[in-house]
């Protein structure tokens, strides 16, 4: 299988979309009008594309601070900014980035940290 071959799993078309954690190519996932990129430093064009139009999106913002592999919470806005889903999750987050009231305050309307027990209807 491609990346950007879709499948079907549970009677639902997934579209694999992969995204690169540092030199390392990984797979997020676009189920109809949702995707989940979890594991992402940089996304390609290609990749941008196949986001367009979603409407709930879960990233991956591991920390303020640069990491080689994993998007920062300035790099996650960036990416929201260029889908502009109405809804983003915030996830794969570190015990140093802070606390969860002081980071949500900071956080756009349509943007929020995920946590245990989160459940997303797709």
């Amino acid at each position: 299988m491609h990346a950007s071959e879709s499948f079907e799993l549970f009677g639902m078309k997934v579209m694999p979309i992969e995204v690169m954690h540092y030199r390392m190519p990984v797979l997020g996932f676009r189920i109809d009008n949702f995707a989940y990129i979890t594991d992402a430093k940089t996304i390609s064009e290609k990749s941008f594309e196949l986001l367009k139009g979603v409407d709930i999106l879960v990233l991956n913002a591991l920390q303020r601070d640069p990491h080689i592999s994993h998007l920062t919470l300035d790099e996650a806005l960036e990416v929201v900014n260029q889908i502009q889903p109405k809804q983003t999750y915030l996830t794969h987050i570190s015990h140093r980035f802070g606390r969860h009231a002081e980071i949500e305050a900071e956080l756009p309307p349509d943007v929020s940290l995920a946590y245990d027990g989160l459940k997303i209807d797709i």
